[in-house]
């Protein structure tokens, strides 16, 4: 067992720890290469920095505008998962509903379908059924801020589940008795209570939704398209600008990762939240 010897434990976290980093760190190499050493001279060390392809990505307006997209719709869809989330978590550990474990259950088979299968049919809602004259869900920010809650919704039902679980209906009793509404005993019970796991729902939900690719570059044109789709553009019929495309990529990554090192304490502490109960 690792633990029993802290040498390999330690070996064995360097040894995940590199697995884990390699990628990244193969994609910034690839970010600050020029096209032509990429092939003539290929090489996983970096011997001159060539930010060219930082400066071409970030001075596109247009691909600017993809990522003021990505954050109002991960944004967006992030706040709108939460909140239905915790009020659906509530009413299914607090109410005795009938057949409320196996709606739970239900719940996550959406998050189970690939995403490919629900293509044809959002498409056709997007530009067919759900229209106000001129006016269509097709590549607009809220069609996509809603068509993000069918994957991200079953998911985050799941994930806040326990955490409302885990705080004792004791405190519900304690606050009715006392004269508390159902919605003060929400607001100023439960809700303070589930913090951490509120946190983990809302970050892992944000990184969802900001990392889609298929559905995004699906059912968006111009004016909802997203910071990954913005990859696809470098595909052309003259050749792939590598380069360029590990650029986008690296600052893709950037948001999730300042995200998760500023709230990882939260993580924690949310993904162990009721995890014990006496």
């Amino acid at each position: 067992m690792p633990g029993r010897n802290p040498l390999l434990y330690v070996a064995l976290w360097l040894l995940l720890s590199l697995l884990t980093l390699f990628p990244i760190y193969w994609l910034f190499v690839i970010s600050v290469k020029p096209a032509v050493d990429l092939f003539t001279t290929p090489s996983l060390f970096l011997d001159v920095i060539y930010w060219k392809n930082y400066v071409n990505v970030l001075g596109n307006e247009t691909l600017r505008g993809y990522m003021l997209n990505s954050m109002i719709i991960s944004s967006g869809n992030a706040v709108l998962v939460t909140v239905l989330a915790f009020m659906a978590c509530y009413a299914l550990s607090r109410f005795d509903l009938a057949g409320k474990e196996n709606i739970f259950f239900w719940t996550i088979t959406n998050r189970m379908a690939p995403a490919a299968v629900f293509l044809l049919p959002f498409f056709l809602l997007f530009t067919q059924i759900i229209t106000f004259g001129d006016w269509k869900l097709y590549d607009t920010k809220i069609g996509m801020i809603l068509l993000y809650c069918t994957f991200n919704l079953p998911f985050a039902i799941w994930t806040l589940r326990p955490t409302i679980d885990g705080i004792p209906k004791e405190l519900d009793e304690a606050a009715t008795v006392d004269g508390a509404s159902t919605w003060q005993v929400i607001h100023e019970v439960i809700f303070p209570l589930a913090r951490p796991g509120l946190a983990v729902t809302l970050i892992l939900t944000w990184v969802f939704a900001w990392n889609e690719f298929l559905l995004a570059a699906t059912l968006t044109s111009f004016n909802a398209r997203t910071i990954t789709t913005g990859l696809s553009e470098y595909v052309t019929t003259t050749g792939t600008e590598w380069g360029a495309m590990a650029a986008i990529a690296v600052i893709t990554l950037i948001p999730a990762l300042v995200i998760f090192a500023v709230v990882q304490r939260h993580i924690v502490a949310g993904l162990t939240f009721g995890a014990v109960k006496e």
